[in-house]
């Protein structure tokens, strides 16, 4: 991993990205007062290049983020046509933008563990009869109908910005 201190000339050190990671891991919410909040946006590419920035149901497992949406969502569409996108959600103390290619995950056995950390974090989400995509008694309308597709992010890069002295803002190449 290639780590660049954005904040150096600044006279910050370096962000550590394992202390990053462990928040990410442990699903860290900025705290009740902070002036961050809890919204994991999605960012992907539209048809002419331009950007198409979404709120989404995102979860960090395995060192990688995880969605779901609908094949004819606009976010589907353009994944389905560029992988390339970006997450942003802060955690304790931080703001965190990752960059990677969105893959749609298939396997019965990996879209029935994701389906369940959804499902344990309080969104009855459950594999469909296929085992392919996920299903659920409710989802933002904005989905369409079940089955929804599962897309996982393998982080490429990072930026990640403290929100507490003496700060911090570094870049991780992976």
């Amino acid at each position: 991993m290639q780590t660049i201190n954005l904040g150096k000339a600044e006279g910050l050190p370096p962000v550590d990205w394992t202390v990053v990671a462990a928040k990410l891991d442990a699903g860290s919410a900025p705290a009740a007062d902070a002036a961050n909040a809890r919204t994991t946006w999605l960012c992907t590419i539209n048809h002419d290049g331009s950007p198409h920035v979404t709120a989404v149901g995102a979860v960090w497992v395995d060192g990688a983020f995880w969605f779901q949406t609908g094949a004819g969502t606009r976010k589907g569409r353009n994944v389905a046509r560029d992988p390339r996108c970006s997450v942003a959600v802060s955690i304790r103390d931080a703001d965190v933008v990752i960059e990677g290619d969105a893959t749609r995950v298939t396997d019965p056995a990996v879209v029935a563990r994701i389906a369940k950390v959804w499902a344990d974090s309080g969104w009855p989400a459950q594999p469909d009869e296929t085992g392919t995509g996920i299903t659920a008694p409710f989802n933002a309308p904005s989905q369409g109908a079940p089955p929804w597709n599962v897309y996982r992010i393998e982080p490429r890069s990072a930026t990640v910005v403290l929100a507490t002295e003496p700060g911090g803002l570094t870049r991780f190449r992976f």
